[in-house]
């Protein structure tokens, strides 16, 4: 069984994120050390590390293995860095910042998933991340300004992208995904200094929207 999640793991980063374009070595070593695994439900550890999104709870799922390498590789967080997650989800993400040597505040909106992350972290002993219980869209969060800020769940307008923006300290980077189906790109915002940024484009992916995210209004007739 060992034998076999070791090469289903070295697949995951020869077969799937180098590939999509993820070369930075301290997120493929990252990676191909956590055990993705221990992070998925026990009726899907089978698919642990197929090339897909795995259901964690109602509405919610991990990000698919590439996409994670893109994001980690795109906000290039660096030992000690001070780092925002919304949606810490089943905590995969955020235990692979801590491994890249991140300070890491995660808020979760659903209680159920943000103590099961939490034991989960503790019981692997991941250091450096504290996960709260609180909706990340809500307003600023205690904490900041944040060198990195990584938002796991889609949003449908930029309506949102200022106030995570500010949240940015000089040089911070944001990672997010905005836009609906089938049109939803992932995009990356650096703070360049106190009142400017720049904002790259970087791939076309689909995920699932943040709880409370405030909705486009519809067409009217």
């Amino acid at each position: 069984m060992e034998e076999s999640t070791e090469l289903a793991r070295f697949n995951m980063i020869h077969q799937q994120i180098r590939p999509w374009g993820v070369l930075d070595e301290r997120v493929l070593e990252t990676m191909a050390e956590i055990p993705r695994e221990s992070f998925v439900p026990d009726a899907y550890r089978g698919l642990a590390y197929a090339d897909i999104e795995v259901p964690i709870g109602i509405d919610n799922c991990m990000l698919a293995p590439k996409v994670v390498g893109r994001l980690l590789q795109a906000l290039a967080v660096k030992p000690g860095d001070k780092t925002l997650e919304i949606g810490t989800g089943s905590g995969y993400l955020s235990a692979c910042l801590s491994r890249l040597g991140a300070r890491v505040v995660s808020l979760e909106i659903d209680p159920v998933l943000a103590n099961a992350a939490r034991a989960r972290l503790e019981r692997l002993e991941f250091a450096r991340i504290e996960v709260r219980e609180a909706d990340g869209l809500a307003g600023p969060v205690q904490g900041g300004p944040f060198e990195a800020i990584a938002v796991t769940g889609s949003m449908p307008t930029d309506a949102a992208l200022g106030m995570l923006r500010d949240q940015l300290a000089v040089g911070g980077r944001l990672f997010c995904v905005i836009g609906e189906e089938p049109a939803m790109r992932a995009i990356l915002v650096t703070r360049t200094s106190q009142t400017g940024f720049r904002q790259q484009a970087l791939f076309e992916t689909s995920l699932p929207s943040l709880l409370n995210v405030v909705e486009p209004a519809g067409f009217e007739f």
